[in-house]
């Protein structure tokens, strides 16, 4: 742990006021750190509030080694994060601010009220309590050649010293919001080289749905479902058809994979099981029954329970002789295959892939070519599905950099 009992006179800019930053905030701040946090939107923590608007998922309940997998590939680099602030811990640090939690049915973690606002407002008391100065309407347009922040305010633009820098400026989703990835420009002139940005937890466009499909089922949710890519086990929950294609949380699960297949392939297949509670075995038997005079979008519903954009969705992708052959019907209910052509575009996203390198940083997030400088949050080169895991790791990833800079302060006695 950092050592904040004794105050230490420095000043630190951070520039962007959402978890990641507003976290660093108060660990600067508690260890007696001027504390100047710019934020180009008119008030901060804006993402933060959109993603509490359908129930404020602030963390995941799963035991850890299901949690910190979720971060895939950089497993081993959020672990080093979230050892010291993991969920536990973060739900311990809501508590402290007043604010109750609980566990859903589904693991997830949301304050008792299910609401962002009451938490931010309690939290943003504390921030101005403990001396950390806010300034919104400043936007970070890199750096001046001795140094300093170039920064855009109301009355125009200034320069701005600090003895260090936290950058936590997000990804590129969600521009309006003010994550437009703007800053990738300031670092790649500033020599640090940055993975490209690219939509997570995004929908995706099939070539093109028939006319029926998408102006009767766009938006029509398919719940109880199961998907997967080919060769990988099939995850169950629910997405919703869009009119170019899909999205939803079981979409946004395997966005990722499903990113990297078209980048590779130039296209994706995804396999989906619309009635995983029933075995094709069991499917083939109740489609052979004999269908009398009712037609086969009635004896659909009869046997299997199909109707409504389910129906439509096998109607619109399953051969047309296979519903001559019950057998073959039933095997393409267990396994009907959708061609995802892209993802949707990076400003729709609920987060984004890209960003800084764990390589380029040290294990404080500071950037080693721009010493006192450090990262944290989404503009890290990490991603995860929702249900509480991109918040943990932003979080986490603002106390290790307020650790950090408080440790890099106090061992260079600036």
């Amino acid at each position: 742990m950092t050592d904040t009992s004794k105050p230490i006179a420095h000043s630190v800019a951070i520039i962007g006021g959402g978890p990641a930053g507003l976290m660093a905030a108060e660990v600067l701040a508690l260890a007696g750190v001027r504390v100047d946090l710019y934020d180009a939107m008119p008030s901060v923590g804006r993402k933060f509030l959109l993603a509490g608007v359908g129930g404020m998922n602030i963390t995941h309940s799963e035991p850890y080694p299901a949690f910190v997998a979720r971060y895939a590939e950089r497993q081993p680099q959020v672990d080093a994060l979230l050892q010291g602030f993991d969920a536990d811990a973060l739900r311990e640090w809501i508590h402290g601010l007043g604010i109750e939690t609980f566990v859903g049915t589904s693991g997830r973690v949301f304050p008792t009220d299910m609401k962002a606002a009451p938490l931010l407002r309690v939290w943003l008391k504390r921030l101005r309590e403990a001396g950390v100065q806010l300034h919104n309407r400043h936007r970070w347009l890199g750096w001046n050649a001795d140094g300093s922040l170039r920064v855009n305010t109301p009355e125009g633009e200034r320069a701005v010293q600090a003895d260090a820098v936290l950058l936590a400026l997000g990804g590129g989703s969600w521009p309006r919001l003010g994550s437009d990835g703007s800053w990738v420009a300031y670092l790649q002139h500033a020599g640090i080289a940055v993975a490209p940005l690219q939509p997570s937890n995004c929908g995706f466009d099939v070539a093109a749905w028939s006319p029926l499909l998408r102006e009767k089922f766009a938006g029509a949710p398919l719940k109880n479902v199961a998907l997967g890519l080919q060769g990988e086990a099939l995850r169950q929950g629910e997405f919703v058809l869009t009119a170019t294609g899909i999205e939803g949380s079981l979409v946004y699960a395997l966005s990722a994979a499903i990113r990297q297949r078209i980048a590779r392939d130039g296209r994706c297949t995804v396999h989906l099981d619309l009635l995983p509670q029933r075995s094709e075995d069991a499917l083939g038997k109740a489609l052979s029954k004999p269908r009398g005079p009712h037609s086969m979008a009635k004896h659909l519903h009869r046997q299997a329970g199909l109707d409504g954009a389910k129906a439509a969705l096998l109607r619109e992708l399953a051969p047309a002789e296979h519903f001559a052959d019950q057998l073959r019907l039933a095997a393409s209910i267990k396994a009907l295959p959708i061609e995802l052509r892209k993802p949707r575009p990076l400003e729709e996203a609920i987060s984004s892939a890209g960003g800084v390198p764990f390589e380029a940083l040290d294990e404080a997030l500071m950037l080693t070519a721009l010493p006192g400088t450090f990262c944290a949050g989404e503009m890290l080169d990490w991603e995860a599905p929702t249900g509480g895991y991109l918040l943990t790791a932003c979080f986490a990833s603002g106390r290790v950099a307020g650790q950090g800079i408080v440790r890099w302060l106090q061992s260079t006695n600036r």
